[in-house]
């Protein structure tokens, strides 16, 4: 995606012209950088080297913004899904991608919270998963239900992911894993054995791809053995 900045023209005087697609591109890199808190129309209007006022040309508010970004977000979801692939692994591919997503951009979990999904590309991967899951032969309300649920794994696996805090230094998130460690360390053995024995295991965030593939595995079989009940 080009930053497409254009010259000024007739009666906007010297204001340069951004696509609305350039202002969404770099509000995004700014929210993954800094969080979405250190997001602000006029730090961004300075990064792009225009006034806030020429972002209000496209965006209403800040919160027209960050719906344009979460937007772009699910867009970058890939919701092709192979036909003639069995429902479980379709799923498990509407799950992974939309994981990548959000590891790739550490403010989208947030933002997908914040945001309800009434963008076209969050209103089309919602189709394509409910569209696998009725074909797995759920009815619609467990179909619904499930596709919720996939969702919010996504986001709760990124969140709960310690290596990525969009804003914190890694020496300060190395400080607070160790501090994490030593509590559950020094806990007394005796209430607490298996606090103690799992100290290290609880507060490692060395091993991320463990952490997400025995999350969408969990997920993924749990639905499976809902489905053969259900059958």
């Amino acid at each position: 995606m080009t930053a497409g900045m254009a010259g000024s023209a007739g009666d906007e005087g010297d204001r340069p012209r951004l696509s609305k697609t350039a202002v969404v591109d770099r509000a995004l890199k700014l929210a993954d950088a800094d969080g979405l808190d250190g997001l602000t129309i006029r730090k961004l209007a300075a990064d792009l080297g225009v006034t806030p006022m020429a972002l209000y040309w496209h965006f209403r508010s800040k919160e027209d913004l960050l719906a344009s970004i979460a937007g772009q977000v699910w867009g970058e979801i890939d919701v092709n899904v192979d036909p003639s692939a069995a429902w479980p692994a379709q799923l498990r591919g509407l799950l992974t991608s939309l994981v990548s997503v959000l590891r790739t951009h550490p403010s989208a979990a947030q933002l997908l919270i914040e945001h309800e999904a009434q963008n076209e590309p969050a209103l089309r991967a919602t189709e394509v998963t409910l569209g696998v899951l009725r074909g797995a032969g759920f009815d619609a309300k467990h179909a619904s239900e499930i596709a919720r649920c996939a969702m919010w794994t996504g986001i709760m696996l990124v969140l709960s992911d310690a290596a990525l805090d969009p804003g914190m230094a890694e020496a300060e998130r190395d400080e607070r894993q160790r501090t994490k460690r030593i509590r559950l360390a020094m806990l007394p053995p005796t209430a607490y054995p298996r606090m103690v024995e799992c100290a290290i295991p609880m507060t490692d965030c060395s091993d991320p791809e463990f952490h997400y593939e025995l999350g969408i595995n969990v997920f993924i079989a749990g639905v499976e053995t809902l489905a053969s009940r259900q059958a």
